[in-house]
């Protein structure tokens, strides 16, 4: 039996379709003026132009299309898809719909390798340093942009997110009314996630060294808006993660190299740690900062690597290496087939990216320009 529909499901389901077909594998934005908007001291409204320039004010930039020349063009729509003038008035709840305008973007070609689909999940074997959603200068080049372009899949959505310098198993759903369910597994804790990460402890590390040995880190997390960092901070715990010691690695060689850091730079030999990681909360950043809290920040980090730290030797450090953290598996019995599902990454860490198994698409070709299947 299929499960009832979540409240956000059915609010989605009484919902039109939008205005405006997708373009480029994005959504148009959607912009519902709100109550009071622009219309305290003036009873009769304000323009369209104005109301929305002045709520997305990029869009008033010198090197996008000028917006009275967007709104002449027939660009800007209320929620029937009729065109707005630009000296239109409008009032709370009347809605303008538009594309977004995309600056140059580099989108390198990339494999992304399937590791299984049908007609409810379509799931990826992410790489490295790939945006999981379209967000800043990550756009044409993030998964789900990548994926809707060459599958044609219009409807993907991720149902939970990878940071992007995060590589490993991430699963996105195919039907919108099936969307609330899938998330909710998430959300409510009954997905079983595995992480792996390399990690080299410091001085005063509190993690365990030996195969084998196991610890639960539960800290209270915070990351602020605006902060590029979560940090840990005393208070009730609300991240919760368990960890497990798999092997060891050790740095031989003095760290000098061609294309290495000064020696004074390079922290010699040292340990280093794979460890497996169960998160049990799904807080931002939260394995990066649990780790990097207790003196075992993960290799690769660019954010939590402490800045008084010595870069390892390249051993352990290689140019180039990307975060050495990969979702290695997640589990779940779906809410729609009853069935166990069960995916995992093809990928190893310290090998650089690009590596697994899995039927591959391949995208990305040049510029601003999507790839094909």
């Amino acid at each position: 039996m299929s499960p009832r529909p979540g409240r956000a499901a059915r609010r989605r389901a009484r919902r039109p379709p939008p205005p405006l077909p997708q373009r480029d594998g994005l959504d148009a934005m959607r912009w519902r003026v709100p109550p009071g908007d622009g219309t305290s001291g003036e009873p009769d409204g304000r323009a369209a132009l104005d109301a929305l320039a002045e709520r997305f004010p990029a869009l008033l930039d010198p090197a996008a299309t000028p917006l009275v020349r967007r709104f002449a063009a027939g660009e800007v729509v209320d929620a029937e898809g009729r065109p707005w003038a630009a000296d239109a008035l409008v009032a709370p709840g009347d809605e303008l719909w538009f594309h977004r305008e995309l600056r140059a973007e580099d989108v390198p070609p990339a494999e992304l390798r399937i590791l299984h689909q049908d007609e409810h999940l379509l799931v990826i074997d992410k790489p490295h340093d790939m945006a999981t959603m379209p967000r800043g200068i990550h756009v044409l080049s993030s998964a789900l942009v990548r994926l809707r372009r060459a599958t044609g899949i219009a409807a993907l959505v991720p149902l939970h997110r990878l940071d992007r310098r995060t590589a490993g198993v991430l699963a996105f759903g195919i039907r919108p009314e099936e969307r609330s369910a899938y998330q909710q597994l998430f959300a409510r804790g009954q997905v079983d996630k595995e992480y792996e990460a390399r990690v080299l402890p410091g001085p005063g590390a509190s993690l365990p060294t030996t195969p084998g040995q196991r610890l639960l880190m539960r800290d209270h997390l915070i990351k602020r808006r605006g902060e590029m960092t979560a940090r840990v901070l005393p208070g009730e715990p609300n991240a919760e993660t368990a960890l497990e010691v798999l092997s060891t690695e050790r740095a031989v060689g003095d760290g000098a190299g061609p294309a290495g850091p000064p020696e004074s730079d390079v922290e010699l030999g040292g340990d280093a740690l794979r460890v497996r990681l169960r998160p049990r909360t799904g807080r931002t950043h939260q394995l990066r900062a649990q780790l990097a809290d207790r003196g075992a920040p993960i290799l690769g980090e660019d954010l939590y690597w402490p800045a008084p730290r010595a870069r390892p030797a390249p051993e352990l450090w290689p140019e180039g290496l990307p975060l050495q953290l990969l979702a290695r598996g997640l589990a779940f019995v779906d809410p729609f087939t009853g069935a166990r599902r069960e995916f995992r990454s093809g990928q190893e860490l310290g090998r650089g990216p690009g590596i697994g198994r899995g039927t591959g698409i391949g995208t990305g070709a040049g510029p601003g320009v999507g790839g094909t299947v």
